[in-house]
């Protein structure tokens, strides 16, 4: 946990980040016309409180200008997305990311809290940068290419267990969607987990109810999640995902024995209520019109107003 000193300093802290995440991302949006937009309004606040609060990681290792994209790893590459989170010392967590489509809003997590120079934004989505729109083990903030939905949490498996092995004291945080609950693979992911009573894993999930083709309850209804990763051996939190105290008090239930799954429940649309016009279609967010994209740069700019 953070060293950070009295609630009020920490609080706060998180809330400036989750807002600076949710300003970055829809100037991106506005700026390359297409952004996955409503992930990262979603999840401003669970990221916010990992990187200022839960996660024990050390100082960047990394430039705070990504260099173009090298080539997959291979020896004599040395540029790791993962060195953003610091050294991979045994008393270090690490952070997995499974839905890689979120990208947008750990990049603007590691600017705001100073792992990653705002300059290097602009390099979003370009072609030859590493700071690509659905990131991959060469991305920023990211340690692994995850896939197809639900890889990272069978990854996490993988690495909590050699962690194990080797005594060591980090845990492995996984940051997952709730459309990945629909994967098979997660399941099995978990049943593993709890199997080998690995609670050096701690998952935080963002329950916004909506994936690629709408609503999760009608495409393919996952609840009662609570229930269902009970019923496979996880220890279960209940979180509002926009309530800071919650999701940090969360990554401190007991779980001896067992993973830990916080369940955040969270609105695609907080911060940017000019959204909610458009649900349930936020998967990727396009603006239709010079009209539209004047009233959402109208909106940054008063978001941009208002700062910690």
């Amino acid at each position: 946990m953070s060293s950070s000193t009295g609630t009020a300093s920490w609080t706060d802290e998180a809330a400036r980040v989750a807002h600076g995440i949710r300003c970055r991302a829809l100037e991106l949006t506005l700026e390359k016309n297409g952004c996955y937009l409503s992930q990262a309004l979603s999840s401003a606040d669970i990221l916010a409180v990992l990187y200022t609060r839960v996660l024990n990681i050390g100082p960047s290792r990394a430039p705070l200008t990504p260099p173009p994209f090298g080539g997959v790893p291979r020896p004599g590459l040395h540029h790791l997305g993962a060195d953003y989170n610091g050294p991979r010392a045994p008393h270090y967590d690490r952070l997995l990311l499974s839905a890689a489509h979120y990208a947008v809003a750990v990049y603007a997590a590691l600017v705001e809290t100073g792992r990653m120079a705002p300059e290097a934004l602009s390099e979003f989505n370009a072609d030859g940068s590493s700071v690509e729109m659905i990131g991959a083990e060469h991305s920023p903030g990211m340690e692994l290419t995850t896939g197809s939905f639900g890889q990272a949490l069978s990854q996490a498996g993988g690495v909590a267990l050699a962690r194990r092995l080797k005594g060591e004291s980090g845990k492995v945080w996984v940051f997952m969607s709730d459309g990945e609950c629909e994967e098979g693979q997660t399941w099995e992911a978990v049943q593993a987990l709890a199997h080998h009573g690995l609670d050096n894993v701690g998952v935080y999930i963002d329950v916004n109810g909506q994936q690629v083709d709408g609503l999760t309850r009608d495409v393919m209804n996952i609840e009662p999640l609570a229930d269902r990763f009970a019923a496979f051996g996880a220890a279960v939190v209940t979180a509002d995902g926009h309530d800071i105290e919650a999701l940090e008090s969360a990554a401190r239930s007991g779980h001896t024995g067992r993973p830990l799954v916080i369940l955040c429940y969270t609105n695609s649309a907080q911060g940017v209520e000019l959204l909610e016009e458009r649900k349930p279609n936020l998967h990727f967010v396009r603006f239709r019109n010079q009209d539209e994209i004047n009233r959402y740069r109208g909106y940054l700019r008063e978001m941009q107003r208002w700062r910690y």
